[in-house]
């Protein structure tokens, strides 16, 4: 029995204690290099990094029904693989009308831009800056997203600003208050350290712009908080407090009022920003395990 899931590589682990009977799981959603399978429950487990840049290889001899050995490899796709020429033909076709739109060079970054850090990452600050500016805010959030292949310093393309955030959604506003916003952060603290896997979504902390937030990861759920600072000013549980933000993953509709779409996406803001300074590291993000 195999089961291919996009649950996360946490929740697959629990999943294969609970179920027996599963050969192979193939696990996905969280994006993990696995060098090394694992195994949970006499399940072979293992996932293969993301955007192509791996291939997961599992051998498996089977006797009466029974795994009786096995060999799994992460296999880098590297230079020493080549296209196959029918294949490389249909897709090149495919990109032909969209590669003079994607190579346009919107713009400089002066850092590596990624989304590899638990608690902040060069990229989401960029889109944070790039909301915020655009809204008018001192505050925005973006989700925790693990997707989006690096960018390394220098041009900035189109294809760029479609790979940090492919979906493209509208900027959007929303008033909370200041007891929403550690409502809020603590609802996200949670669903990303939950010691139940279950508990867990799968993505790194919530980006968020114009915040220093000081929090304790052992503490219980709702208690992780210590101190949390807007613009360098203890946040006050009564005030109002505009924010922009992407997607509902960025602020869930269940907080705050007010909330409006702009008529600007988030690539054009993004292109916007880029259009009057390149980005450089000036992050006004902090979020600080204690």
């Amino acid at each position: 029995m195999v089961v291919l899931s996009h649950l996360g590589f946490p929740q697959d682990v629990k999943l294969a204690s609970e179920v027996d009977g599963i050969d192979v799981l193939v696990s996905g959603h969280t994006h993990n290099r696995m060098e090394r399978e694992a195994v949970e429950n006499g399940t072979i487990i293992f996932q293969s990094g993301c955007h192509g840049s791996f291939i997961g290889r599992l051998d498996v001899e089977v006797e009466d029904r029974k795994i009786v050995s096995y060999r799994h490899q992460l296999i880098p796709i590297d230079e020493k693989f080549t296209p196959d020429p029918d294949m490389d033909t249909k897709v090149q076709a495919i990109m032909a009308p969209m590669r003079e739109f994607l190579g346009q060079t919107v713009g400089q970054t002066e850092i590596p831009l990624s989304r590899d850090e638990m608690f902040q990452s060069s990229m989401d600050d960029f889109l944070l800056e790039a909301i915020a500016a655009s809204a008018g805010t001192d505050i925005a959030f973006s989700n925790g997203w693990r997707y989006g292949a690096p960018i390394v310093p220098g041009p900035i393309t189109m294809n760029d600003l479609w790979n940090i955030i492919p979906t493209n959604p509208p900027v959007s506003t929303v008033e909370l208050t200041g007891a929403e916003l550690r409502a809020m952060l603590e609802e996200n603290l949670e669903r990303t350290f939950s010691p139940d896997a279950y508990g867990q979504m799968g993505g790194y902390v919530k980006r968020c712009r114009g915040l220093t937030l000081y929090a304790k990861i052992e503490n219980p759920p709702g208690e992780r908080i210590e101190r949390l600072f807007v613009l360098d000013q203890p946040v006050d549980p009564a005030r109002s407090y505009t924010v922009a933000f992407v997607t509902e993953q960025g602020v869930p509709p269940k907080f705050g009022t007010n909330r409006r779409a702009h008529p600007v996406l988030a690539i054009d803001a993004l292109r916007e920003f880029l259009a009057h300074r390149p980005v450089t590291d000036r992050s006004r993000t902090a979020v600080r395990a204690v």
